[in-house]
């Protein structure tokens, strides 16, 4: 991976990671299209480059995350995130085995758009517009909703905001619901990939292979740097166009995008 691929992949970690149109998808489809997608770095990068987006979202709602006196807060984030950390770690080999195949990332792209194009219709606009009125049931059942984004291509925020409406909330509740969900959720991937994990093709350890170079290092820097300012002007436009337009244009875009790249990954095999 060289730098210019290291800035593109992070470029479209800050875009995608909290629009309902799947980031590792992204991410698999530019790093298969670059011809790296099975380095063991590549495959950390894409995970790494996860704290940026997490201090984005730190930082836009600093207030919430800082507010100590707030402990029903941190409380519901703590039990909407366990599905997600129980049922990560039982499928870990299974998604590890997904992720290096674009091909049924794309069909899972599709579906996921063609979903979209109804919810809007489906769910009526909720009543629950505050994060205070989000019960800590409500909280567990949008945890498991979480969990289907463990298929690459289902796309974490999709799912979970998805799971917000289905329990009442209102379209821009359920979103930030979704970035607040996504620190833990997130944090938790990404320190379990840099510390635990370890990695087929060198069988080290994620902090073993960050450390083995300074070039890993620095492109790890800059990643989390290019992921931070990207993510932030992605929420803010996110938060925006979901109150004015629902989900139906994201749903024409992952079917037009899961289209594109279904028929090149087809017919390249090269970039399989």
């Amino acid at each position: 991976m060289d730098l210019f691929q290291a800035i593109i992949i992070a470029i479209i970690e800050g875009l995608t990671e909290y629009l309902p149109v799947s980031s590792t998808g992204h991410m698999i489809f530019a790093s298969s299209y670059f011809g790296i997608q099975n380095h063991d770095f590549v495959k950390l990068f894409q995970v790494a480059i996860q704290f940026g987006a997490i201090l984005a979202v730190v930082a836009l709602y600093w207030k919430k995350f800082f507010d100590f006196t707030r402990i029903d807060f941190y409380l519901k984030l703590a039990i909407a995130v366990l599905p997600a950390l129980v049922l990560g770690k039982i499928f870990d080999d299974y998604i590890d085995a997904v992720l290096g195949k674009p091909i049924p990332i794309a069909i899972v792209l599709i579906l996921g758009g063609v979903i979209l194009l109804f919810i809007d219709n489906h769910f009526k606009e909720g009543k629950i517009a505050k994060e205070e009125d989000i019960t800590k049931k409500k909280a567990l059942t949008i945890g498991f909703w979480q969990c289907l984004a463990m298929m690459p291509g289902t796309s974490r925020s999709a799912a979970s905001i998805i799971g917000g409406m289905q329990q009442g909330l209102t379209r821009e509740a359920a979103a930030e619901f979704s970035f607040f969900l996504a620190v833990p959720t997130m944090l938790a991937v990404a320190v379990y990939s840099l510390t635990l994990k370890t990695y087929q093709e060198t069988g080290q350890k994620g902090y073993e292979i960050l450390m083995a170079s300074s070039e890993y290092l620095n492109l790890f820097i800059i990643g989390n740097i290019v992921a931070f300012v990207v993510s932030i002007l992605a929420i803010k436009l996110f938060i925006g166009l979901i109150k004015r337009f629902g989900f139906r244009p994201w749903g024409w875009y992952r079917i037009v995008v899961g289209i594109l790249f279904l028929v090149y990954f087809t017919f390249n095999n090269n970039a399989v």
